[in-house]
């Protein structure tokens, strides 16, 4: 019998985490100073689509248990432990296309987006 042994990298088990642009931050922030108790935004995902899976932002006016924090510049994202092996690695940016402003998510383990980009695949 020929069994083949190999090695792995523990870092490859360890969350890379999600990152937020400068404009992410800013819009963020925004947010925060408009509505009362507003502590931040929490990225998920929920299967739908053509390709799998779509983003969902909710406004966040108290975390989940199991939800993890990443902040920068005082701008505070949340992401359920769930949603991680699906985005992490994610950056957040916050952009302008034409008359629309919208976030976007730059997603290193997408394999594939539907045509609309409104969905991905891992």
């Amino acid at each position: 019998m020929d069994v083949q042994t190999g090695s792995f990298d523990p870092t490859d088990f360890a969350w890379k985490g999600l990152t937020l642009t400068p404009e992410a931050c800013s819009h963020i922030r925004k947010l925060a100073s408009q509505q009362p108790r507003f502590l931040g935004v929490r990225l998920g995902i929920k299967q739908t689509g053509c390709a799998g899976f779509g983003y969902v932002l909710d406004t966040v006016k108290e975390p989940n248990p199991d939800d993890l924090l990443f902040e920068t510049d005082g701008a505070k994202l949340w992401v359920p432990l769930s949603a991680m092996p699906f985005i992490d690695g994610t950056e957040v940016d916050y952009v302008h296309e034409g008359l629309n402003e919208i976030f976007k998510f730059n997603n290193p383990k997408a394999q594939h987006e539907c045509g609309c980009g409104e969905s991905f695949g891992v």
